[in-house]
């Protein structure tokens, strides 16, 4: 059973340290989870992801629910054996995905039929269905069968999908037959803050094991997902683990942990680096660029990875242009040791109690390059919810 220890060492600041504890890994949080939707991080093997830091990932029930199967892979013992991932898991229910890659979908109050974006197949999922997939599956932490809108949206719609991932939530934890797997809630609400909130106190009220924010990082300007935290966290519990869903541009992790996140899953790092976006301190590098035919430079002189260590600019742009699978391979490595690294960095000033003194290095580093890759200092918002300093 799943097990949280948490302190906010930076009295200025939102963010908590951790230690989240679960039958296959302690896990230090603040912390970032590499998405493996089909069951690995495209291209890396679980070797790769523990030296890179990591000890928690998220597998996605909707896509392995549709292939192979849950029950096959059920029969080789869950996912921890089926993939050979010794570390933690978390598999998100697949409300996100059943709504967005469906060809069909249609919601009542008993569940969601929809059509397999794979091979339009017609399938039914109700809350029950959905515990049973996630317990087949195995996971560490598992999540409710939630309902996420589309934004904008009909405030009614959105009122609707609130009562609806409530009733779900319930019916979740009812159904629940294993004592060894954590259940998170998931707030809905859109863009309505008292609508979230509403949310965030019937879910609590449930008593689950943690609370995830879901429905943002949907196409909403930042100053609107940051809105949306910055009156949803209050309402989650202070000692169970706080979950911001589908977000994970690096500045989203630091602004996710200053209003008091302690865990992030995204596509990010892993997709940019197939598509040859490589994160750096000092902005990101696009390696198909003309300009990095000749580089003898590494991806970042400031990186300790090792493809860094090893491979100029140069060459990874060669892999890129003849389309050859190492380079994906080597950019997603690099781009998640420098996501492994932040939340090690963000860890290390939250507990030097430095936290925004960070903060500004992180912005100020981040335009050394020409390459604009966010908001200048002068166009951020303020520090949230700030009082007093946390400089040294």
């Amino acid at each position: 059973m799943m097990h949280y220890q948490i302190d906010q060492p930076d009295p200025y600041c939102k963010g908590r340290i951790g230690l989240l504890t679960t039958g296959h890994a302690v896990i230090e949080t603040p912390t970032f989870m590499p998405v493996g939707s089909l069951g690995p991080v495209k291209g890396l093997e679980s070797d790769d992801l523990q030296k890179l830091g990591f000890r928690l990932i998220l597998n996605n029930a909707y896509h392995l629910f549709l292939r192979p199967g849950h029950k096959r892979i059920a029969e080789f013992g869950g996912l921890h054996a089926f993939t050979g991932w010794p570390g933690a898991i978390l598999t998100d229910s697949g409300g996100f995905q059943i709504f967005s890659l469906a060809k069909l979908c249609e919601i009542t109050d008993d569940g969601v039929t929809f059509q397999s974006h794979i091979d339009g197949s017609t399938h039914f999922i109700t809350p029950e269905k959905a515990i049973e997939i996630e317990e087949s599956l195995g996971a560490d932490i598992i999540m409710v069968l939630d309902q996420c809108v589309a934004l904008p949206a009909d405030g009614q719609l959105i009122q609707d999908s609130v009562r609806r991932t409530r009733l779900w939530a319930e019916r979740c934890q009812a159904a629940r037959r294993r004592t060894d797997q954590a259940l998170f809630g998931i707030v809905q609400g859109g863009l309505d803050a008292d609508v979230r909130v509403a949310s965030a106190r019937e879910l609590v009220a449930l008593g689950l094991e943690g609370y995830a924010i879901g429905g943002l990082s949907v196409g909403e300007e930042k100053a609107d997902l940051h809105a949306m935290l910055d009156v949803t966290v209050p309402e989650l519990p202070e000692k169970k683990p706080r979950y911001l869903m589908g977000v994970g541009h690096p500045e989203d992790l630091v602004e996710g942990v200053a209003r008091g996140i302690d865990l992030f899953d995204c596509v990010v790092p892993s997709r940019h680096g197939r598509t040859g976006s490589l994160f750096t301190t000092s902005g990101r590098v696009v390696i198909k660029q003309a300009q990095y035919a000749d580089d003898e430079r590494p991806i970042d002189s400031d990186c300790g990875c090792p493809v860094c260590g090893r491979y100029s600019r140069a060459y990874l742009h060669h892999l890129f242009l003849v389309k050859e699978m190492l380079g994906a391979r080597l950019n997603t490595i690099h781009n998640l040791w420098y996501f492994s690294d932040l939340m090690r960095r963000i860890r290390e000033a939250l507990v030097e109690k430095r936290f925004a003194a960070f903060r500004d290095e992180f912005y100020h580093d981040r335009h050394r390059q020409d390459e604009p890759s966010g908001p200048t200092n002068d166009e951020r918002e303020p520090y949230p919810q700030f009082h007093g300093s946390c400089r040294t």
